[in-house]
């Protein structure tokens, strides 16, 4: 652990220390294990259900993560612990949307349910949308204020017929504590073991009652800081892992090849010569003249040689962790107006800023001409002797900054609303309705990137005629035109005057609204012939809109950015009915509709079948069928132009062009159809243990995406389909822009299995002289299909550990109690599995290779099983209930699992990220935790 930064995680376990290590506080005896046959049977409402019903469970999979599993876990924030759930898997984050620059998504926690994708994941707070973040659609959990969740309620089946479009992996739905009383707060600070990362939170919150508790208010505040690690590479990343095409091109050898040892050849951090007969000359450090020694060479890599110093200039410029400050304010209003009339006004504020990194930029095809001022002298002698004119360079501007962004995001949310009951028709009803108006506004900058035009200006740098003073060439003849010179052969020459000039930090504004109205109304009195008949029925109405702006110099030219302003909005107008009617005993059937109206794309009709038999009172069998929607999001319909800088693979080698991504509004809501079938186990001769098995089967129709630009490529120059090739734009023989466009693809199908289990007992029951009480969870599932067909190919990613989607994911937790002591271990794991289903394994003898179904020298990746421990203790000073706890995150420091895949070799951001899954795997090795909470 570094040296600099222990003192802060010693002081800060000294403070729990100091209040642990007392013993006189009263103890509690522990409390018993809950026996399900005497748990009071409540009147809730299951997420994924409309319906309120006695003790009613679901046909749909409903997990849970209560405060107990909360607080024991001790996360970084709540977004933090559901992305370890098995069934979450490929969820967005803060430190892996690093690269996410010009959609403004960089510094965004979503999640993604099933690997379905972030959009097809709805995220609830207490059961009512949020204002989004971007305009794909995404929200921030962050912005949730975390220490008045008191649950997480994951649905992992389609929900649209209850909540709309959406909901086609499930629901993420974080239930507030709306009746908390006391005043609690927290603080906490954490680090890795190599002592960076460090991080730290503090909250407060504070619950009364009032005119004699007919009244409640709520108040809450959080800061939370992150700091990020940037320009840092872990020694696992340093081995030069990765996938090129194989540079031995004989017969019966595999098309692409994965190793240790392979690196650049296109580029080096000071310049490097890529063609002629100057190939492989470098400038170095202070403009040195070197030579480079290849290695095996196909398109931009290298097997061997001096694989180490081109990558150099990339290494670490991704972002290991990014950096954030959070600040968020929550309050909330109620009162009972009369014992049939509550009203509430609720409202929040959470404020973002964050930087990251996205990789150092890079430049290739850079012409020198031989009159270049800045040029060697030796290199010019060599150009003379050579009779060349000029010369071709490869970048990565080490002179330069790494490119990132600097985003701020401000989220307002206010609600106001009103619930009760009234009597009608000889029913009971309850009622409940709200108006919901959210605002985000963001701030969308880049850390410094550089200026197409004026760098090509400031390389281009002569002597004056008749002097010693170095111009631009363009100067001679524009004498006015402001341009500085810049020194681009080797590192540490470039001057601050010349950086300047040619950087700039591209920045959009934009801002999106969402207003929200809904009615809803439920009854359980309605009697049928084998039990009361629950109805729930209820309208709501919804406007998204967004809107911005970008200053004119920032919309072209950059490296990066080149924001575009975006406008557009839509409204949809929804109604809906559930019912679930008891057919006879232990069978009820739940059937739900919902009609949704888009003022772009018409009318959508979700809805859900599905039923619970107990044919005995251990075992309860579930069914559901739904149809489920995903409406386009502001982003595919109204997007200008998203012009991301980027590079692809063509015959092997690394071309830079313009991603041109735009909307359109004929794109139609995407359309599943899912089957869910599974199993619960609650044996009567086994207290306290319950299980599940639960198999869902998703198909998706007209997927609202687009075919990627690398793909693009490969259906031009391998499959030689002419309409690809039409959105290759070329200027002479240069490609600048790939256009992009958003429409209804084929398909996509996702079948796999959750399975879950678990067990909670006093060990006393089962050994006389132990105390305590111990719960065991298990949660796993099973990817079986996942496969994304975009017209043209249709690859399964199920068990492609590359695709977040392995054959299988599990968390194991084991949460002993003993008061004033409570231990938690968990681990989770991933199972082996390969790059990609569309590879064949091979050494040699391999079959021909045909696009995208290669041959590869080794498609296997291996999984992981890493270890949490967290240990919380209880103590009362003075008549204040505090608890100490300290955790430890991936407790063996195991590193991750380098996985490489050839379909982003072309990529230019690759040789900077980790080659591995950040989703997966753990990066940052062990990290501690330590914190206290007081609550008075």
């Amino acid at each position: 652990m570094s040296k600099t930064r222990f003192p802060k995680l010693l002081t800060a376990t000294s403070l729990v220390a100091l209040f642990t290590c007392s013993s006189v506080w009263a103890q509690e005896a522990p409390a018993p294990a809950p026996d399900s046959a005497e748990e009071e049977v409540q009147e809730v409402v299951v997420t994924g259900s409309r319906v309120v019903r006695n003790g009613f469970a679901a046909p749909t999979p409903v997990n849970v993560l209560g405060r107990e599993e909360i607080k024991a876990e001790a996360p970084a924030n709540i977004a933090d612990f559901v992305n370890t759930l098995p069934s979450v898997k490929g969820s967005a984050t803060a430190s892996n949307s690093s690269g996410a620059l010009s959609n403004g998504q960089a510094g965004i926690s979503a999640l993604n349910l099933r690997a379905l994708g972030t959009g097809r994941t709805l995220v609830l707070f207490d059961g009512q949308r949020s204002v989004i973040s971007s305009a794909t659609g995404l929200v921030d959990t962050n912005t949730f204020p975390q220490s008045l969740i008191e649950r997480v309620e994951v649905v992992t089946g389609g929900a649209s017929s209850a909540y709309g479009s959406d909901a086609i992996g499930g629901v993420v739905n974080f239930i507030l504590d709306k009746k908390y009383t006391g005043f609690k707060t927290t603080a906490e600070y954490g680090e890795t073991a190599e002592g960076d990362a460090e991080n730290w939170k503090l909250n407060a919150t504070y619950g009364t009652g009032f005119a004699d508790d007919r009244g409640h208010f709520l108040l809450s505040y959080e800061k939370a800081k992150q700091e990020g690690v940037h320009y840092t590479a872990r020694d696992w990343a340093k081995k030069g892992y990765f996938s090129m095409r194989n540079p031995n091109t004989a017969a019966g050898q595999p098309f692409y090849i994965v190793s240790d040892g392979i690196g650049l050849s296109s580029l080096t951090p000071g310049g490097l010569i890529t063609a002629g007969p100057l190939r492989g000359t470098y400038f170095g450090e202070g403009g040195s003249v070197n030579q480079l020694t290849y290695g095996a060479s196909s398109g931009q890599w290298m097997l061997g040689g001096n694989w180490q110093y081109p990558t150099s200039g990339m290494l670490g410029t991704n972002s290991l962790v990014a950096g954030d400050d959070r600040d968020s304010l929550f309050t909330r209003l109620s009162y009972e107006v009369t014992p049939y009339l509550n009203v509430f006004a609720q409202a929040s504020y959470a404020k973002y800023e964050g930087l990251s990194y996205y990789i150092q930029p890079t430049t290739t095809g850079v012409t020198i001409r031989s009159d270049n001022a800045y040029l060697p002298a030796s290199v010019r002698t060599a150009m003379t002797n050579a009779g060349l004119t000029s010369f071709v360079m490869g970048t990565s501007n080490g002179d330069m900054p790494a490119s990132g962004s600097t985003m701020e995001r401000e989220t307002q949310r206010y609600v106001v609303g009103a619930d009760g009951t009234f009597d009608a028709l000889g029913l009971g009803f309850k009622w409940d309705s709200y108006y919901q108006m959210g605002i985000t506004d963001t701030v969308e900058a880049l850390t410094d990137t550089y200026n197409n035009a004026l760098l090509t200006l400031a390389t281009d740098a002569v002597f004056r005629p008749g002097t010693t003073e170095i111009v631009c060439r363009s100067t001679l003849t524009n004498p006015t035109n402001g341009c500085v010179p810049i020194n681009r052969f080797g590192t540490g020459v470039a001057s601050a005057a010349a950086l300047d000039y040619v950087l700039g930090t591209p920045t959009r504004k934009q801002r999106f609204e969402q207003d929200v109205a809904a009615l809803n109304f439920s009854t359980s009195d309605i009697m049928g012939w084998a039990g009361p008949i629950s109805l729930a029925f209820g309208a709501e109405w919804r406007r998204e809109a967004m809107d911005g702006f970008v200053p004119p110099q920032y919309q072209s030219g950059w490296k990066y950015g080149n924001f575009k302003v975006s406008t557009g909005s839509y409204e949809v107008a929804e109604a809906y009915v559930e019912a679930v009617v008891p057919m006879f005993k232990g069978f009820d059937l739940n059937a739900a509709f919902r009609y949704a109206d888009y003022s772009t794309s018409g009318p959508a009709r979700p809805w859900k079948v599905g039923f619970t038999y107990a044919p005995i009172e251990d075992i309860k069998l579930r069914y559901t069928m739904s149809r489920d929607i995903r409406a386009p999001n502001l982003s595919e319909l109204y997007d200008s132009g998203t012009a991301r800088s980027n590079s692809v693979a063509i015959n092997g080698t690394s071309v830079a062009f313009v991603q041109n991504l735009q909307g359109s509004t004929l794109v139609k809501p995407e359309v599943a159809d899912g089957i869910g079938v599974g199993v619960v186990v609650r044996p009567r001769f086994w207290p306290g243990f319950e299980a599940s098995v639960d198999y869902y089967d998703i198909e998706v129709e007209g997927v609202i995406s687009f075919v990627t630009a690398q793909q693009v490529a490969d259906y031009c120059n391998i499959n030689g389909i002419q309409s690809y090739c039409n959105n290759m734009i070329y200027s002479g023989p240069t490609l600048q822009t790939i256009n992009l466009y958003y429409d209804n693809l084929n398909r996509m199908l996702a079948r796999g299995m959750d399975i879950e289990a678990s067990y909670r007992f006093n060990l006393a029951d089962v050994y006389s002289k132990a105390s305590g009480s111990l719960s065991l969870r298990g949660m796993a599932t099973h990817y079986i299909t996942n496969i994304t067909d975009d017209g043209v190919t249709a690859i399964d990613f199920a068990g492609s550990n590359s695709a977040s989607t392995p054959n299988w994911v599990y968390r194991i937790t084991a949460l002993y109690k003993l008061d004033p002591w409570t231990i938690n271990l968990t681990a989770r794991g991933v199972s082996d599995g390969v790059l990609s289903n569309a590879y064949t394994e091979c050494t040699s003898a391999c079959p021909a290779s045909v696009a995208p179904y290669y041959t590869i020298n080794d498609n296997t990746v291996d999984g992981a099983v890493y270890f949490d421990v967290a240990v919380n203790r209880v103590i009362e000073i003075g008549g204040v209930k505090a608890e100490a706890y300290m955790s430890i995150k991936n407790l063996m420091d195991k590193d991750p699992v380098l996985l490489s895949n050839p379909s982003n070799l072309g990529a230019e951001n690759t040789p900077a990220y980790l080659q591995t899954n950040r989703g997966l795997y753990d990066v940052m090795g062990r990290v501690y935790r330590v914190g206290l909470r007081m609550e008075f």
